[in-house]
């Protein structure tokens, strides 16, 4: 299978390609700081990649692109992206979540022995939130067991079914640096959690795609749409006032002696 993945939803840009050739499955990857320069980098990074590995875009099976949950113009860039070089290819394009994908790096990463396990993916979403959800595997596949949410990283808790309640619980993101013991603070078992750090990397892309193609989440590239989640990037000046007016009548008046 010939498969091209890249994501742009982070602070990083991470591109993959993989193809089978004589039996065996290569894979060439190519990872740089992202932000803006992405939408200018995206494009020409793809191609060299794609020369790299020897492959047209016309001899794809499909092309893979993060979907968000993630930043605002990150998902954009790289929908269109994917939809333009698709229109172009005439191949399909499939749409991957970022969490679920952060959980694939992370299980890669650090559960690889693990038969089964449950992943909480957290993404930075800014504004004092996270993104996250909550997966579960079983060594062949990947159960949703809490879909996509954004929510202040200490109200998170572990979710789970009985078929997951006996398995090992990790955290994977990028949020442990900035918001670190925050996160998860209300949940005593978070205490026992492990902590990965993790990004929806092309790679762990590239491990979900054949899955999702099976299961028909292939779409024409018309179809293809990013996730956001959030409906705003910033609070507005009338927010901003409010919340500032609320902690001042909150804090309580100063005592002064005679």
């Amino acid at each position: 299978m010939n498969l091209l993945a890249f994501d742009t939803g982070t602070e990083f840009m991470s591109i993959a390609v993989c193809c089978t050739r004589d039996g065996q499955v290569q894979q060439w990857q190519h990872t740089t700081p992202g932000g803006a320069k992405a939408s200018t980098d995206l494009i020409p990074a793809i191609l060299g990649v794609m020369q790299q590995a020897g492959l047209r875009l016309q001899a794809l099976d499909a092309i893979c692109f993060g979907s968000g949950p993630g930043s605002f113009t990150g998902l954009r860039t790289a929908c269109s992206v994917a939809q333009g070089l698709a229109f172009g290819a005439n191949v399909p394009v499939l749409a991957v979540d970022s969490l679920l994908a952060v959980a694939e790096d992370a299980r890669h990463t650090a559960l690889h022995a693990q038969i089964a396990g449950v992943v909480t993916a957290l993404l930075d979403a800014r504004m004092e939130e996270v993104y996250c959800a909550t997966f579960a595997f079983n060594g062949a596949r990947w159960t949703e067991l809490s879909g996509s949410a954004l929510m202040q990283p200490e109200k998170l808790i572990r979710v789970t079914e009985s078929t997951a309640a006996d398995s090992p619980w990790l955290l994977a993101g990028n949020v442990f640096a900035v918001y670190g013991e925050r996160v998860a603070a209300q949940d005593p078992a978070a205490a026992t959690a492990q902590r990965i750090t993790a990004l929806p990397t092309a790679s762990a892309m590239l491990r979900l795609a054949p899955a999702l193609l099976a299961a028909g989440k292939a779409v024409s590239a018309e179809h293809a749409l990013p996730s956001y989640i959030r409906d705003k990037v910033a609070k507005t000046t009338a927010e901003r006032m409010a919340e500032k007016a609320a902690a001042q009548a909150a804090t309580p008046a100063a005592v002064t002696g005679n």
